[in-house]
C-alpha cells in the first residue's frame, strides 16, 4: 500500500494520493488520488495512463485504477474500437443484403455509399444542432448507435425504392423505370419518413442528453435519408450511371403489351 501511494503521488498530474479504506476480508486497500486537471479534461485523461503505468509497475499490489475519469478513457478506447470494427461489418451485412436482393454489384456500392453519405451528413448538422442548444460533445458511443440507427432504416427504403425499380426497368428501360418507381413509392417512403422521424424527435423532451442527442441524430438522418437521398441522390445517380447499375446482371426487357386492336367497319346505307 506504501508503494503504490509513493508510486502514485510521483505521477504528474497527481496532486495527492492517500489510503481511505481497507475490504472486510483486509486484501485490498482503496487510495483515492485527486488529479490536478478536470476529470473530463484531455490532461486528466493522459495523468490516468502515466499513473497506471506507475501503479502497475509496483511488485505485487495488482493494483487497479477506477474511477470517472479511468471510466471515460476506458468507454472512449472502447467506442473507437469498435467505430473501426462494428461499423465496417454492419456496412457489409447490408452491401451483401443489397447484393443478393438486387442480383447486382453496381448498385448495392452506390447504394452503400449513399448510405454512408447521409449518415456523414446527419451527424455534421446535428453537431451544429447540439452546439446551438448547449451540448456540443457528442456522448462517447453514440457514433455507433447512430450509424446503426441510419444504415438499418435508411436501407429499408432504399430496398423499397430499388426492388419496384428492378421491377419497373424491365419494362420501362432505366430511365423511366427509375422514375416511374420514385413516383411510385415516393408517397410512401415520404410518409413513413416523417412517422419516423416525429417518433424519435420526441426523445429530445427528455431530460437526458444521451435521449436528446440520439433523438435529433436519427430525426435528421431520416429527414435528409428520405428527402435527399431516396428522392434526389439515388435516382439521379441510378440514371447517370444507366443500365450499367444492374451489372453483372441485367433486368430482362419485357415487351410492352401492343395496344387493343381497333375494327373498323365502312357501313353503306
Amino acid at each position: 500500500m506504501d508503494d503504490v501511494v509513493a508510486a502514485a503521488k510521483d505521477v504528474d498530474g497527481v496532486a495527492d494520493a492517500s489510503a481511505t479504506g481497507r475490504s472486510a476480508d483486509g486484501r485490498w486497500v482503496r487510495i483515492a488520488a485527486t488529479l490536478t486537471d478536470a476529470p473530463d479534461s484531455d490532461a486528466a485523461e493522459a495523468t490516468i495512463d502515466r499513473l497506471r503505468a506507475a501503479v502497475h509497475a509496483v511488485p505485487g499490489a495488482d493494483a487497479l485504477v477506477g474511477g470517472q475519469t479511468a471510466t471515460l478513457v476506458d468507454v472512449g478506447r472502447a467506442s473507437e474500437r469498435d467505430n473501426l470494427v462494428v461499423m465496417p461489418l454492419i456496412l457489409l451485412v447490408v452491401f451483401v443484403v443489397l447484393v443478393l436482393l438486387l442480383r447486382a454489384l453496381v448498385a448495392p456500392l452506390l447504394l452503400a455509399a449513399s448510405v454512408a453519405v447521409s449518415y456523414v451528413a446527419a451527424m455534421g448538422l446535428s453537431g451544429l444542432i447540439f452546439t446551438a442548444i448547449g451540448h456540443p460533445h457528442i456522448v462517447q458511443g453514440m457514433p455507433l448507435y447512430a450509424w446503426l440507427f441510419l444504415v438499418t432504416l435508411g436501407v429499408d427504403y432504399t430496398i423499397f425504392l430499388m426492388t419496384r425499380a428492378r421491377e419497373e426497368v424491365a419494362t420501362r428501360g432505366n430511365r423511366d423505370g427509375m422514375l416511374t418507381a420514385l413516383t411510385t413509392t415516393g408517397g410512401v417512403i415520404t410518409s413513413a419518413g416523417l412517422v419516423l422521424a416525429g417518433t424519435f424527435g420526441v426523445l429530445v423532451v427528455l431530460p437526458f442528453v444521451a435521449a436528446i442527442q440520439m433523438g435529433v441524430i436519427v430525426a435528421v438522418g431520416v429527414l435528409l435519408d428520405t428527402f435527399v437521398v431516396r428522392t434526389l441522390l439515388v435516382p439521379a445517380l441510378a440514371i447517370d450511371v444507366g443500365p450499367r447499375l444492374w451489372w453483372p446482371g441485367r433486368p430482362i426487357l419485357q415487351p410492352a403489351a401492343p395496344p387493343p386492336t381497333r375494327v373498323t367497319a365502312d357501313l353503306a346505307g
